[in-house]
Parts: structure tokens; sequence; C-alpha cells
């Protein structure tokens, strides 16, 4: 690991420190499960000046709730706040916030965010540790199965990822228990992926492609455990 100096000193803090104040984003599945998706697969790319700062990644990031506090008045001012009322989305999320009382669907997003960007950077990486903290069984088999045909062919992917331009829930849905929300994310990121002999054979690296994906967290409200976990991934366009 070389020595420990106060960089490397500095980044085992921020790890803890993101550890113990996110740690209630990804839980349970539900098993319904779709295939997985290669969130490196057949990206559409545009030029675009690079600058947006990337995160360190770690092993697990909190889909914010609300404290535990439940939501005032009848219970549903932030999903109202968030979805029209009379919509069926926003019938969907009344009944996840009428057994979850600490659901807040901004909160929820926001967190998905950060989840999502520490998913992309992991499977780039190669991190099967992390992503087995944030991804149901299925979704993480698929990842790694991916993962290990890029590696035994020698390729390497490099990336930096730039942000999430829009966010927004598009389905919600509660069965028995299980709650599961899907959220549809208009991200930027350079990805190039190498072969083994170094030349690039996929994507840009010096370009930033926008990439849409519609993925699904799910969690069991019975549970005590907050976690919520990536249960189902795909491209949309």
């Amino acid at each position: 690991m070389g020595s420990f100096d106060f960089v490397t000193f500095f980044f085992f803090v921020a790890a803890v420190i993101i550890f113990l104040q996110l740690r209630s984003v990804l839980g349970r599945r539900t098993g319904n499960e779709r295939p997985p998706y290669d969130p490196y697969s057949k990206r559409e790319s545009a030029k675009a000046p690079v600058g947006a700062d990337v995160k360190e990644d770690g092993n697990v990031v909190t889909l914010p709730r609300r404290n535990g506090q439940p939501q005032s008045e009848g219970g549903f001012e932030a999903v109202d706040a968030y979805a029209k009322p009379g919509t069926e989305l926003n019938a969907s999320l009344r009944e996840i916030a009428a057994v979850d009382q600490s659901f807040d669907p901004k909160q929820f997003v926001e967190g998905a965010k950060t989840a999502y960007e520490m998913i992309v950077t992991a499977f780039a990486d190669g991190n099967r540790k992390t992503l087995k903290n944030l991804l149901s069984r299925e979704v993480y088999e698929g990842f790694v199965a991916a993962i290990n045909e890029r590696e035994s062919k020698g390729e390497e992917v490099k990336s930096s990822f730039v942000g999430v331009e829009k966010a927004e829930i598009v389905q919600a849905e509660l069965k028995a228990s299980e709650a599961a929300v899907t959220i549809r994310l208009i991200s930027q990121l350079i990805s190039a992926t190498y072969d083994k002999s170094g030349a690039v054979i996929d994507g840009d690296a010096e370009s930033v492609g926008e990439v849409t994906d519609v993925w699904t967290f799910a969690r069991d409200t019975r549970s005590r455990d907050p976690n919520w976990k990536l249960i189902a991934t795909e491209s949309d366009g």
C-alpha cells in the first residue's frame, strides 16, 4: 500500500465519514429484477467542455431520509410537493410514504444520484466490493460477469464522472412490503475502453458523453434496515 502519508490518511478519514453519515442507501431486493444493463455499452457522445469535480467513491451512499420524522398533516406533504396530487405517480409514492413515514421523494432522488455515480465509477474500476454493497444479487452477478469478460480480454475502462444533469422519479410501486422506486437519470461522463495493446476500442477519452439510464431501487419496508439496493437497470434512448 505504500507509506501512510497525509493524503492517504485524509482519504481514509473521508471514507469513514461517508460511511457513517451516508449509510442508509441501498438494502433489499424484490425478486422482480430485470436483466442487468452494462452502464458502459452503446454510449452516445457529444463534445462538451470538461471541468466538473469527480467525487471519491466509497462503500455505501445514503438515499437521504427525513431522520425518521413523519410527515405532518396527513403525511403526504413531501410527496405532494414532488408529484402532482391526483397523478398515478403521486398515488404510488403516497403508498410508499404511508408505510414509511420518513420517505421523502426529493431527498431520495438526491441520494440516488450519489449512488448512481458510485456504481458507475465502481463498475469502470472493477470494484466488486463496492458493487456488492450497492446492488441486488442478480444485478451484481450481471455486473461482475461483464467485468470478468472485460478483464479476460485484457481490456480496461478509464472514466471520469462529470455529473448528473437531471434525475427524476418516473415510477413507484409497493407490492406487499416491498417498495420499488424507478428513477431516470441523465448524466455526463468521459469514458473510453482500451484493449490490451492500449488502443481505444470504445468511447472517447477526450469528449464528454451524455448518458440516459433508468434504474430501480428497492427495499423491504418492514425491515429495520433502511438501506435500498439497485435491483434493475436499463438504458433509455
